[in-house]
């Protein structure tokens, strides 16, 4: 009996392992999409969207390790709500790396222009660099199960919310010049990444549930 709960702890580390490598090749992705939107940069957008092929796979992969483990294992109580959890944090890691995607192919779609207007690229800037210190704790929590800074996170989210406002408010007011096309492309930025930080608010207050059994408030 001893072995084999070893055998299955050594596979709940695993899922936690992997659940980690995943939020690192999200936060990767991120900031090399806030890069290359920022500086028109097709090579490294390129690179982003191809990354994702790789986040995908992963994603689907620890997904069918975990239903292996839990018809094989048959996990009761906390065994069972760990790797329940571990499903739903890989689903909100994968749609956080198709975020990303989506950044990126904006900037190929406008290239060799710049998607966005001169007066907004520090508010966007500042979502961007939001996003990526958001997808940073997100791995320590992960890792560490730090619940502190999974509470963190959703200050971190607010601040989000804010600037993605202040984003919408600029292209709704009678100031704004740029045309329809270039009001849908920050429209569809500003949406990317204020759905990043909100499914990084989900991975936090997961984790926050696992080690407390308390809903984060």
């Amino acid at each position: 009996m001893p072995l084999i709960r070893s055998v299955f702890q050594d596979e709940l580390d695993s899922v936690s392992q992997t659940l980690f490598d995943l939020s690192v090749m999200v936060s990767d992705s991120m900031a090399k999409a806030t890069r290359a939107i920022m500086d028109k940069n097709l090579s490294l957008a390129e690179e982003v969207i191809t990354s994702d092929e790789k986040i995908d796979t992963v994603q689907h992969d620890l997904d069918a390790r975990i239903i292996d483990i839990i018809a094989r294992q048959q996990p009761v109580a906390s065994d069972l709500r760990a790797l329940v959890t571990a499903l739903r944090m890989s689903a909100d890691l994968e749609r956080m790396g198709d975020l990303s995607h989506h950044i990126a192919k904006v900037t190929r779609l406008r290239h060799p222009e710049s998607a966005i207007p001169s007066e907004l690229r520090d508010l966007v800037h500042h979502m961007g660099t939001v996003a990526e210190n958001i997808s940073r704790k997100i791995a320590v929590v992960i890792e560490t199960r730090d619940t502190d800074m999974a509470l963190q996170v959703e200050k971190d989210d607010d601040e989000m919310d804010k600037l993605h406002r202040q984003l919408i408010g600029s292209i709704t007011n009678n100031e704004w010049k740029h045309g329809v096309e270039s009001a849908i492309d920050i429209t569809l930025l500003g949406r990317y990444y204020e759905r990043f930080a909100d499914h990084a608010v989900s991975v936090s207050r997961r984790v926050y549930f696992l080690v407390t059994g308390k809903f984060a408030s």
